[in-house]
């Protein structure tokens, strides 16, 4: 089935007189008839549901429609886009191991890896997303475990090469992690790439609505942790009576691993009503993704011709840096975030913002409706000049995530704002 179709049947096969919607599960818990057979369940996950806190029949139909859309072998849902990251990373480094990071990826990621992990013992090397192989490959240690990149940044909206990061792990047998929240499986499916884990918010394009926050981890299946450097994967894990993942599930030890351990030490999962709400957004994601990408590249277009601004940051125009990497990876469109820098400073930005009226300013992006957003003094409030000079981001910068109102009204809201500066 293309992608299109897979947003609709994917995950879900009703049964001869059964609903024809997904159904909510909403139960912590599942009844089995005698001690024996929890218990073997117990020594198998994948035979069937034990308890909510890492498993749920709701949410597994998402995570296996996920998973198909990104070309993937299995996917694990998660309470948040933040945990997604950090599982991702903590499925393979332990204290002492170090990973490699673009620098420009969201703001709370970089509080995340720079900060928080260091407090664990875990390094996080940052590197310029357009840094050659050379540059990628003498960041790297014999103790680097990964490396992570985001397809499109936010909000700098820099495009990764996904294709070069990926021969730079791979030549050095580890894997590379994508978050692909803003293409979404629709724009860009980095497996294809040679991406070996894909990571999204699903509260963005892939929920839509602004309803609930997620996230998700998509294993590709294809990464080898027999290499010798993933000791954890190839011998018993103490803490699930010995199972070894490579031998006991080679399809996909990576995100088995991840469910096995963390999902069950950290209990960060999805409920069943939050399942059956995402898989509603995913439903319409095709549609809603095309809209997007028309919406957004017309008003980047009619933003050009203004000369209100330094830059207009859109991968989708031909003036753009990326343009080339856009049209290799997302040749179907960038999503319908636009990164502006206007003439002026953090006051001229913030006076922009507070004249729209149709555009909603709020922390959050991705979302059917316009929304606004200042990153300096806002997601990325947190980080030092130097990092927000990494990040791509400027005071004067605004992240205007285009919605699927008519365009003419968004560029009347943007008009209307621009003549007040």
């Amino acid at each position: 089935m293309k992608n299109e179709t897979k947003c609709l049947h994917s995950g879900y096969t009703p049964e001869n007189g059964g609903p024809r919607v997904m159904p909510i599960y909403q139960s912590t818990t599942f009844k089995f008839n005698s001690s024996d057979e929890i218990g073997e369940v117990f020594n198998d996950p994948t035979k069937a549901h034990i308890y909510t806190r890492f498993t749920n029949p709701t949410v597994d139909v998402v995570e296996k429609k996920i998973a198909e859309l990104e070309g993937g072998v299995a996917a694990m849902c998660t309470s948040s886009g933040q945990m997604a990251s950090l599982m991702a990373i903590l499925n393979l480094c332990s204290s002492g191991d170090s990973f490699v990071s673009s620098s420009s990826i969201y703001g709370g990621t970089v509080n995340l890896f720079a900060y928080t992990l260091k407090k664990l013992n875990i390094e996080c090397i940052f590197v310029d997303v357009d840094s050659t192989e050379e540059e990628i490959s003498a960041a790297i240690k014999p103790n680097t475990k990964a490396i992570f990149g985001e397809t499109l940044t936010n909000p700098s909206l820099q495009v990764l090469d996904i294709e070069k990061f990926a021969k730079v792990a791979h030549k050095n047998n580890i894997p590379l992690i994508v978050d692909n929240t803003f293409p979404t499986p629709i724009l860009c499916r980095p497996i294809e790439w040679g991406a070996d884990i894909v990571i999204h918010s699903t509260s963005k394009y892939m929920d839509g609505h602004a309803l609930q926050v997620g996230g998700v981890i998509v294993d590709s299946g294809k990464f080898d942790f027999t290499n010798g450097k993933f000791p954890e994967f190839t011998e018993p894990d103490e803490s699930y009576h010995g199972t070894v993942y490579t031998r006991d599930y080679s399809f996909a030890p990576y995100i088995i691993k991840a469910r096995m351990q963390l999902m069950r030490d950290f209990g960060a999962y999805p409920s069943g009503h939050s399942g059956f709400l995402l898989n509603l957004g995913l439903e319409t994601l095709a549609l809603r993704m095309e809209r997007y990408c028309k919406n957004a590249q017309t008003v980047a277009e009619h933003l050009e011709k203004t000369g209100k601004f330094v830059n207009v940051n859109y991968p989708g125009l031909k003036s753009n840096k990326y343009y080339n990497l856009a049209q290799k990876y997302m040749p179907d469109g960038q999503s319908g975030v636009i990164a502006l820098t206007l003439k002026g400073n953090k006051q001229t930005a913030v006076k922009f913002i507070d004249g729209l009226k149709l555009a909603s300013n709020e922390v959050h992006v991705a979302d059917i409706r316009t929304c606004v957003l200042h990153p300096a003094s806002s997601t990325h409030r947190q980080l030092t000049e130097e990092q927000l000079v990494n990040c791509g981001i400027n005071p004067a910068m605004v992240r205007f995530s285009v919605g699927l109102e008519n365009v003419d009204d968004i560029i009347d809201d943007i008009d209307n704002s621009l003549k007040n500066l």
